[in-house]
């Protein structure tokens, strides 16, 4: 088992966390004191999603031409210069553009990267593995709203430490080897069609889960604050949701290695969907932070049995096709949850965010309950 090549890759993906957990609700709130509504915050939150729809169908090919990575360096040194732009371009239709280009740009880093821990990983260690990046993925997204609180969200310093951390992560990748050997392929439609059909419960889970996390960075702040609670405890109460998916991945991760996945899978459903109806009626009380935490706990545990499921079956190509599949329901998932729950809240319900989440919660449950969890191959498209 390479572990310095799993530590030093692990580190890189690392470091985008942190700066997603900086940046994100950090526009948020400077859209909000900007006087911008809900569903402007929520276009916001949900520009990315074209970028990553983007990043993920030209993930394989750039790969095999400019090498894994190389390409993750680049792209790691390119997001960091986003980030500074959004500090010195502080204009909504151009930052609208600059997240779109780093949601092209992480997409790359986060697709390759998993492919890359993937590879190198064994299969007595997978389950552990896979959850311990879950695991390190969630905390540095919590450090990031906790970094945020500490520095202040009236400057832009949280731009400028994110653009550092993703600069160091770019150097952790310097003579690294063992990279899956990409193809020149595309997560084409049809390939992903082909996933969808093959594994409906891994592919809601992954798109449940890319419209859990674009909306708690970006849309659980401005919830809490509609709410009645203080942009100090607005960001608090987002850490709380990411300390639950940090804190279950890794005791998920030796269940998994141990006993059935799609129990496994059943029992993070029906907790998404309880937590997610329980939390409007809680909301002003003390148990809304246990239940936070439980909230992020199911969540990221429906995302983290995706990878491992789909990191033991493939290799090299049809690993990165398998993590471009996932990386496009990503992006859908990023796309549609911002802008319906954006929508929902300015003009149908303020408990928007909760109640789409145990819709959803709702929906996985019936699909795991007919179909189970195992992914189907992903078919390589040239």
């Amino acid at each position: 088992m390479p572990w310095a090549i799993y530590f030093a890759v692990l580190g890189s993906v690392i470091s985008v966390g942190l700066a997603i957990g900086l940046s994100m609700p950090l526009v948020s709130l400077r859209l909000e004191g900007w006087g911008y509504g809900s569903f402007a915050i929520g276009v916001m939150a949900a520009s990315p999603a074209i970028g990553i729809l983007t990043g993920a169908s030209l993930a394989g090919r750039l790969a095999s031409r400019v090498g894994t990575p190389r390409l993750m360096q680049l792209c790691l040194v390119t997001g960091a210069a986003s980030l500074i732009l959004l500090s010195l371009l502080p204009s909504y239709p151009l930052w609208l553009l600059l997240r779109l280009a780093l949601g092209a740009i992480l997409t790359l880093v986060f697709v390759l990267g998993e492919s890359w821990m993937n590879q190198v990983i064994t299969d007595r260690w997978r389950g552990r593995l896979v959850a311990l990046y879950g695991s390190s993925y969630a905390l540095s997204q919590l450090a990031g709203p906790l970094l945020l609180g500490a520095l202040g969200t009236e400057g832009d310093q949280g731009f400028w430490l994110g653009a550092l951390l993703m600069l160091g992560g770019a150097t952790l990748l310097l003579g690294r080897q063992g990279a899956p050997a990409a193809g020149g392929h595309t997560a084409a439609w049809q390939a992903l069609l082909d996933f969808c059909r093959g594994a409906p419960a891994i592919a809601w889970a992954v798109a449940l889960f890319a419209c859990f996390e674009a909306m708690i960075l970006t849309l659980l702040p401005v919830y809490a604050l509609n709410q009645g609670f203080g942009q100090q405890l607005a960001l608090y109460m987002v850490s709380a949701v990411v300390v639950g998916d940090a804190l279950l991945q890794l005791p998920l991760g030796l269940l998994a290695d141990r006993l059935s996945r799609q129990g496994l899978f059943l029992g993070c459903t029906l907790g998404l969907l309880a937590v997610s109806l329980a939390l409007p009626l809680l909301l002003h009380t003390p148990g809304v932070w246990p239940l936070l935490v439980l909230f992020g706990a199911t969540a990221g545990g429906l995302f983290t049995l995706a990878l491992i499921l789909v990191g033991e079956r493939y290799r090299d190509a049809e690993l990165v096709s398998a993590n471009a599949c996932i990386a496009q329901l990503w992006g859908l998932g990023c796309l549609v949850g911002p802008l319906v729950t954006g929508a929902a809240s300015q003009w149908l319900t303020g408990h928007a965010l909760p109640l789409l989440m145990a819709a959803g919660a709702a929906v996985l449950l019936v699909i795991v309950g007919r179909r189970g969890s195992a992914p189907a191959t992903v078919t390589e498209a040239t």
